[in-house]
């Protein structure tokens, strides 16, 4: 008697944890359910989504006059004689 008990209290808090589903027609609809809202709604947002963000890097990559930073080269110190010693020698010389 105490193990139907045990059993019972287990399957009506698992069954409260699901929200209340109850057998397997109604779990089967809830799967149903989800999927279907999946595709109708999360995949398409997501395609919207990556969609938006590969147009925004086109738009960026297209843009002329964006602000592109540029530095000056950091000279060799052992060229330009700030390092004593011997001096490298080019190989464009």
């Amino acid at each position: 008697m105490a193990r139907d008990t045990v059993l019972g209290n287990i399957r009506s808090f698992v069954g409260n944890a699901l929200g209340g589903v109850r057998g397997r027609i109604n779990f089967a609809s809830w799967i149903v359910a989800g999927t279907a809202a999946y595709y109708l709604w999360i995949k398409p947002e997501r395609e919207a989504q990556k969609e938006r963000e590969a147009q925004a890097v086109l738009r960026a990559e297209a843009d002329r006059y964006r602000y592109v930073e540029r530095t000056k080269p950091i000279p060799d110190p052992q060229i330009t004689g700030l390092i004593k010693g011997v001096k490298k020698e080019n190989s464009n010389q």
